[in-house]
């Protein structure tokens, strides 16, 4: 599994590979939640590595609630100890999200049909659709992960540049090309065509051209 996990990917953590870990934090003993979050099944999320660490551990990240600080927790564990787990795609996870998000939820389900694409979500949504606490609020974003093809259809960014205009809220979120590399949607579609984006995976950032990754927009 070592070789398959990319980021972004959820896992969850043997109960106590997770408590010997935790008991290396005591900055947060007092933070709810976390004694409890992997007896309950609540996964990490593959991020980034990031310089100075190496390849022994797998590079995971937890996103606390608002109500707990929102803070960022960054950590590394063993592929022993880790487990896949299978990510909510859009539509499952919607029933968690605002009533003012649907018809938007609907018009991105209808643009991934189109284009043979089932995106997920990421971020706050994700969150809450996965452990079942509060990571909602009033100004939250929608984020979203498209996996697409190579180049990615010119359509499908000008579709998602025309909901997020008459959302009511962020549209945040990344093109996932096959390698699993992420290219943020709006940098891809703004960018010139003799330029470069930034480009994520598991072992970084790197810059990629535009042309070979953007399909060209007919006349």
């Amino acid at each position: 599994m070592a070789q398959t996990l990319r980021r972004h990917d959820l896992v969850r953590v043997e109960p106590v590979a997770w408590a010997v870990w935790l008991g290396t934090r005591p900055d947060l003993s007092g933070i709810r939640h976390l004694h409890s979050w992997a007896d309950m099944g609540r996964p990490l999320i593959v991020r980034r590595r990031v310089p100075g660490e190496g390849e022994e551990a797998v590079p995971l990240g937890l996103p606390l609630p608002p109500a707990d600080g929102k803070r960022r927790i960054g950590l590394a564990l063993p592929i022993g100890a880790l487990t896949r787990m299978s990510a909510p795609g859009l539509a499952e996870a919607a029933r968690q999200a605002p009533a003012v998000w649907h018809p938007v939820i609907d018009a991105l389900l209808a643009l991934g049909r189109d284009h043979a694409i089932a995106p997920r979500p990421f971020g706050s949504l994700l969150w809450q659709a996965v452990t079942g606490l509060t990571y909602l609020s009033a100004t939250s974003d929608l984020d979203l992960l498209w996996p697409c093809p190579e180049p990615v259809p010119a359509g499908l960014l000008a579709g998602l540049d025309a909901v997020a205009r008459r959302a009511p809220m962020g549209l945040d979120g990344e093109m996932l090309l096959a390698d699993g590399t992420g290219v943020h949607w709006r940098e891809l579609r703004d960018a010139p065509e003799g330029g470069s984006v930034l480009a994520k995976s598991l072992k970084g950032v790197t810059l990629r051209p535009v042309a070979a990754l953007r399909e060209r927009e007919t006349a």
